[in-house]
Parts: C-alpha cells; structure tokens; sequence
C-alpha cells in the first residue's frame, strides 16, 4: 500500500488568544474559550456549499465515485453520494455505497484499542511482545520495551513501508511479521516512520490479548454495539457487498477498474471497508468520547493518549511552519483558529482514497470516501469544508495544492524508469545459465525459469511471474505493477557473482532495506 504521510496536511499549534479573565485554569490545560469563535450560521453555509464543492471536485479530478457525511453534536446532518460505483456503468454511488477505507482503518483500529482498555484486556503501555510471543524485532531491546501505543504510534523504529513489498508478493500477515526481524531499525521512541505492519502489529496485539481474531474482535466490540452493519476488516465482506464501489486506478491519466485489491494482511492498518452512514456514528462515537444514545463502549481516558500527540510526525523545516503530530492511528494538530484537529487519509493506488477530519471541540466531522487512486480529491473536499465552517470561504484552491502533493504515490519505480530502451539489447545464447533456483531468507526463493516467450522470474508464497527482458549484459528489466509499483515501473534484474563465487540475483526495485539479493542455492 502507497504510504500517505500527512504531514503535509498538519494545521497545527497555532493558540490564537489569550484566555478570558473569567476562565479557571487548570495548570497545563489550554481552554476552549480561547478560539476564534464560529460566525452564527457557518455550518448552515458550508452545509450548503458542499455539494457544488464536492461535484467541482470530481470534474477535476476524474474520480468516478466520492460519498460524504458530516456530523455535528452526534447528529448526521449531511450524507450524500456522487457519481457512479463503476466507469462505464450506471450504478449510482449512494450514502449505503461500501468503499476500501485504507488507511482511514488505523484510526478505527485505533477506537478498537481503546475498548479494549476500557475492558480492561490491554493497556497501552503493555509490552505488545507479551501478547505476542512470536514477535521478534532486531533490536531486542526494542522487541522487549515496546508497547502496543508504540506500533500505533509509528515509533518503535520499524522503517518506513516495513513488510509492504512482502505483501505484494502474496505473503501472509504472520510470514510478513515474523521476517521484519531481519530489518535494520530507526531510533527508538525518536523517529517516526509509517508503517502498516507496525499498526498491524499494535492490533495484533490486542486481539490476542481480548483471546480473539482482529476481525472478530473488532466485530463484537465496536460494529455490532454501534450498529456499523456495512463494516467489516474481512475483504471477502467487501467483495459480497451488493452495493460497493470498484476500484479505479489514475496512474494512466484517466479512471480504470483494473485492479482488486486484497488488504487482509495488513488489516488493523488498512483492510476496513464500510460506508458513510456507518462511519458517521464512528466519528460520532470518537467526538461523544466514548458513548452514543446513552451506551459506553468506553470512557474519555481511555482513548486520550490515542488523540493527543505522541511523536512528531513532520517536523517544519523553517522556524515559522507548523509542525504535525502522529498520537495512536490519528494525526494530531491545531487548526489556525485554534482548534484542536484530528484526522487521517487512506489510499490505494490501484484505486482508492479516503479522509476524515474531526473538531473534537465543535463536535464536528467530516468522511470522504472515493473510489480512485489517490489525487487529492477526498483531501480537498474535506479541506475545504473545514474552511468554510471556520472562514466563511475557502483559504486556497485545496485541490491544486493536494494534487500536486499526491503526484508522488503514483510516479513509477525503478532504476530504469525513463530511460530509453536499449538499441543493442545482448542475443541471451545460453538462458540456462541463469535459471535455477535463488535463496532470500526476506523475500523468499526466486526461481529464475524459461518460457516460451524468455526467462521469467517468480517469487512469492504462491508463485507470481515477471518476464525478463534483455537490457545489457547480465542485466534484466522487469515491470512490476502492483499497489507500491505504479504503472510504468521499470527495474533492473542483475546477474553477478559475490565475493565467493556464488552467482547472485539482485531485483533494484525491491532493494529499497538492502535485502533483495539472492543467492543461487548449491
């Protein structure tokens, strides 16, 4: 999965005034009465603006399908859907329309956490390898010390993306995880670095703790009681839904359902799937902290430390610029009227993209979900709508900004990428010279085979096949696509011999830990 670091969307740290003389402060507390106060009639207007807003969006964009709901003081006051579940049909998106959250999951997966404390089946602090025996880490100081709020946090050292490239390939969430000990780590409880398997890791964690699977858990403890009866981490419950919205991918230019997309082992991350309606009373429950139509699933403090900041997601490059904060599956920051603001954006590449933002403050929230790769639509329309209820208008033309920042998750892979074809590409006299099987105690074996058509390469638990073309001596191309390979990734193959004589296989796209050289098994 495309990591969507939002940094770039931190509003942050901005206390506007002082607090009035009247207000009793508590040592360390910032009032609410100190934020520039909400014009009378703002929501009623961006309420109204809205829909246009949203329908600019698409036209810009291409993005077939967006649903959007916003709640305010635990009513939904707005839930809409726009466009169509699929190009080239009719089938209307409509409020019941399911969708792929992405990484809108660590947020709810992070709600799940805080009923469990609230059950008393974790705390935060626990040491996340007591649940989880078989969790090894290459740092055994940091196998031993960090806490299920540490894989939420994004700082137990894991590097960024750890154990995506693995999921590419058909592994599985427990093969995933048990190979991350052979990464090299970042500072402990010092750096941030996003990480899907580190989330999945934390929610792992506390399933095995509540004695149950992720998906059940989160099933009995947070769908059932709030009555989030299209939501489910299981992909199978995606694909049986009767009213879903397809996947599109956007790296060719124009919207294609070309793709599925299978998150089941990074599911605590990113394998929610669910509508607007039900993840209004998701926001609701968050904004009501902890309780809807009179039932608890848990109290205020056991999901504040998931709400509060926890590392420093982006620091800002200039004394001027704020700075965003990651807490546990939620980004942390203060808007420039002084409001405290969470938030989270999820995306695929091969074809979705989603945001929430919430004012806990105001008790409002706002969900986008659409049905294409990422472009900075759902950003924007949240973005906007935020403006409005704090300004009265926009501050900036969001879409552009966002566009521009989302370039990054769909530009292609690969040494080779852009570079012209080889004239003299090398006559392969002798393909059996490099077939055979290839050891990686990473990635697994690679078998490099012939076929009618050239050697292929295959990797993966389930065998997937790559052809090789011919690009100089020794060195391959190979054109992966995949959610972290967009269309146009090009990578070289290279054949060589490592100091001992042994012949190796080194794959550049997949480099990116130092582990993707494979050697010939004897």
């Amino acid at each position: 999965m495309k990591i969507l670091n939002s940094s770039f969307l931190a509003l942050s740290a901005l206390i506007i005034s002082a607090p009035a003389s009247s207000q009793t402060l508590t040592p360390g507390v910032f009032p609410g009465a100190d934020v520039v106060a909400i014009e009378s009639g703002r929501l009623e207007a961006a309420l109204a603006a809205l829909p246009a807003q949203i329908e600019d969006t698409m036209e810009r964009s291409n993005v077939p399908g967006i649903a959007v709901a916003v709640v305010h003081e635990g009513e939904v006051v707005y839930a809409q859907g726009f466009g169509v579940r699929e190009v080239g049909t009719d089938e209307a998106i409509t409020p019941e329309t399911v969708f792929m959250a992405a990484s809108l999951s660590k947020s709810v997966s992070a709600t799940i956490a805080a009923i469990a404390v609230a059950n008393d089946q974790i705390s935060w602090d626990d040491i996340a390898s007591e649940h989880l025996p078989m969790l090894r880490l290459s740092d055994t100081y940091i196998a031993d010390n960090a806490t299920i709020g540490d894989f939420f946090a994004h700082r137990t050292g894991l590097p960024h993306a750890a154990g995506d490239n693995l999921e590419d390939l058909g592994f599985d969430r427990a093969s995933i995880i048990e190979r991350l000990v052979q990464l090299d780590l970042n500072r402990f409880r010092r750096d941030y670095a996003y990480a899907n398997f580190g989330t999945t890791i934390g929610g792992e964690a506390v399933a095995a703790a509540a004695g149950l699977a992720w998906e059940d858990l989160a099933q009995a403890s947070l769908f059932e009681p709030l009555g989030m009866n299209s939501s489910s981490y299981r992909n199978s419950d995606y694909r049986a839904a009767e009213n879903r919205a397809v996947l599109h991918a956007m790296d060719t230019g124009e919207p294609q359902a070309l793709f599925e997309r299978d998150p089941d082992q990074q599911a605590p991350a990113g394998g929610l799937s669910s509508n607007v309606l039900d993840m209004a009373n998701w926001l609701n429950l968050v904004l009501k902290q902890g309780t809807v139509a009179e039932t608890e699933l848990y109290a205020p403090g056991d999901m504040l430390p998931a709400i509060q900041p926890q590392i420093v997601g982006s620091p800002s490059p200039m004394a001027g610029g704020r700075t965003d904060a990651y807490g546990y599956g939620f980004n942390v920051g203060v808007t420039p009227t002084g409001r405290v603001m969470l938030s989270h954006s999820g995306a695929f590449v091969l074809g979705a993209a989603t945001r929430f933002v919430m004012l806990p403050g105001d008790e409002l929230g706002i969900v986008v979900l659409t049905n294409a790769a990422p472009v900075g639509a759902a950003e924007a329309i949240a973005a906007d709508f935020i403006d409005h209820y704090q300004f009265g208008e926009a501050s900036r033309d969001w879409y552009e900004g966002f566009n521009g920042l989302m370039a990054n998750y769909l530009t292609p892979v690969g040494n080779l990428v852009g570079l012209p074809e080889p004239q003299d590409t090398p006559d392969i006299a002798d393909a059996a010279a490099y077939t055979g099987v290839y050891e990686n105690s990473y990635f697994g074996p690679l078998t490099i085979a012939e076929s009618a058509d050239g050697l292929v390469a295959e990797l993966g638990p389930v065998p997937m096949r790559f052809p090789l073309a011919p690009w100089s001596e020794d060195v391959f191309a190979i054109s992966p696509r995949n959610e972290n390979a967009p269309a146009d990734s090009r990578s070289s193959v290279t054949f060589s011999e490592d100091a001992d004589g042994n012949r190796t296989v080194r794959i550049d796209y997949l480099d990116g830990e130092g582990l993707a050289t494979w050697t010939q098994a004897q």
